[in-house]
């Protein structure tokens, strides 16, 4: 079991619950526009070379790229 599951890793289509942000590696605009813990994310879509991802963040449309993805755990849900 993947305990420690990032943004990074979620498919087209799927939802999550952003569980934790390391601050440290994350823009503060990210933070600003909602990408919070207790926030939900959808996967809408991935530019090519799959960089950067277009996401869902609350309702919020964002572009943040795969490695900035990388440091924003998260938990899937089964919607």
């Amino acid at each position: 079991m993947n305990l420690r599951v990032t943004l990074a890793e979620l498919r087209r289509g799927q939802k999550a619950i952003i569980k934790d942000v390391s601050s440290v590696y994350i823009p503060l605009k990210l933070l600003e526009m909602g990408c919070l813990p207790g926030n939900s994310a959808e996967l809408v879509q991935v530019a090519p070379f799959a960089d950067p991802m277009y996401l869902n963040i609350n309702g919020s449309h964002l572009a943040i790229r795969k490695e900035t993805a990388m440091h924003i755990i998260i938990e899937t849900t089964d919607e």
